[in-house]
């Protein structure tokens, strides 16, 4: 199962201006890239936001990589599929960049090599052809990827038998056996598709899967977030236009999406998230209208599984679980997962 770790889940900062879209159509290369000529010694979730904050001391938008691999061969949206990069001057619009994370004479895993292979191979099947393989330093004078990556690159590319890992933190939320669906997630004019992607707009494909008569697998919704039975209802819909093998996995693409929806849909600038109340509001034996504004945005974020009823303005133990819910899709844990809202979390549950 091959999983790429949305932003969100990682704990990516808002974009400190949105990166401009690029289609498919203006992707020509794949860039490998390593990290620098120091070891990396984070793991997890760690390396990304080490990047996200030196790219934004920078002055850039944010991750200036599209994707970034660590040792395990866990796979970190950074800008994505859809977004120009900054990761190569004179190549962020043409080339797809991706870091895998090592530095200095660390030895790249098999795990990792296969993680980048596969992406490449994805971004050649989304653009519609073959894209050049290159390391940093084809595009601008670098040592970057360093020795090692680089005559991996130049050797074609090369993964074996080796599969992606999967999440390390466990399935993204949305349940579903999982057998045979593709489990990796795209971004399309800032909206995010495929397996724990959640919103409106998830609804909203599902609903037109079901119109055009391609919802058997469904047995509840469809949406607000996107399970197994949304790829495999989609897949039935992509063989539907003659797609076939890795063009038919359940995920979408541009042209699909255009297909189904009739239209692109693109992510609204959300508003400022309503000032945090404070956390005196919160919690046993709590009543008040910020109660109920918490869960109708649970609701809206796709985090309001426990509730039976309401939400309304009367703490209850739903209100407990389905924060908690939400905090730990945020790759939050322990005390900073104990389901009571503080002002992180009411900043990105708003946003």
């Amino acid at each position: 199962m091959t999983t790429i770790i949305p932003r969100a889940t990682w704990g990516a900062q808002d974009w400190d201006g949105t990166p401009a879209t690029v289609p498919f159509s203006a992707r020509t290369e794949f860039f490998v890239h390593y990290d620098g000529g120091t070891a990396i010694t984070r793991t997890g979730y760690a390396i990304m936001r080490a990047i996200e904050a030196q790219h934004l001391s920078q002055g850039w938008s944010g991750v200036g990589y599209h994707f970034v691999i660590d040792q395990r061969g866990t796979i970190y949206e950074g800008r994505g599929w859809g977004l120009q990069g900054a990761h190569c001057p004179n190549h962020n619009v043409s080339g797809i960049g991706v870091q895998i994370a090592i530095g200095g004479d660390q030895t790249p895993s098999d795990k990792a090599l296969a993680a980048c292979r596969w992406l490449y191979e994805q971004a050649c099947h989304k653009s519609g052809r073959t894209l050049s393989k290159r390391g940093h330093r084809d595009g601008i004078a670098t040592a970057c990827p360093g020795t090692k990556l680089y005559a991996w690159v130049k050797a074609g590319m090369p993964a074996g038998d080796y599969e992606p890992a999967p999440n390390p933190g466990g399935s993204l939320p949305g349940g579903g056996s999982g057998a045979g669906a593709a489990r990796y997630q795209v971004t399309i004019n800032g909206l995010v598709y495929g397996y724990g992607a959640q919103g409106d707009h998830i609804t909203k494909v599902g609903k037109a899967l079901v119109e055009k008569g391609f919802g058997e697998n469904y047995t509840s919704g469809p949406g607000p977030v996107w399970t197994d039975a949304d790829t495999k209802n989609y897949a039935d819909f992509q063989k539907s236009l003659g797609y076939s093998g890795n063009a038919a996995d359940g995920v979408p693409g541009e042209s699909s999406l255009r297909k189904l929806l009739g239209t692109l849909p693109s992510k609204v600038t959300a508003k400022p998230a309503p000032p945090f109340p404070g956390t005196d509001k919160f919690g046993p034996g709590k009543n008040n209208a910020n109660i109920t504004m918490l869960g109708q945005q649970l609701v809206r974020k796709g985090f309001g599984t426990f509730y039976t009823q309401g939400p309304g303005p009367k703490w209850s133990e739903a209100d407990r679980k389905n924060i908690q819910a939400f905090q730990r899709a945020q790759g939050w844990t322990g005390s900073n997962a104990d389901g009571l809202p503080g002002p992180e979390t009411w900043k990105r549950l708003f946003s």
